[in-house]
């Protein structure tokens, strides 16, 4: 995820309490933004089974209506 994306996702994520859709690209999990670091470099993730996990934004593709 570039720069741009990240930071449209954090807004969305930290302004406007929205919780929006990733795939790990790595692992292929899908789960839902919950915070963002300051640092820029990790998203803070609830996964579809509850548990809760960190994933580098470098990992992360935004899933829009899947």
């Amino acid at each position: 995820m570039k720069d741009a994306q990240y930071e449209k996702v954090c807004y969305r994520t930290d302004q406007r309490e929205e919780n929006v859709r990733l795939k790990n690209l790595k692992t292929g999990e899908i789960g839902y933004s919950v915070g963002c670091t300051k640092a820029g470099t990790t998203i803070q993730i609830r996964l579809e089974n509850g548990d809760r996990d960190t994933w580098l934004r470098e990992d992360c593709l935004e899933l829009n209506g899947e």
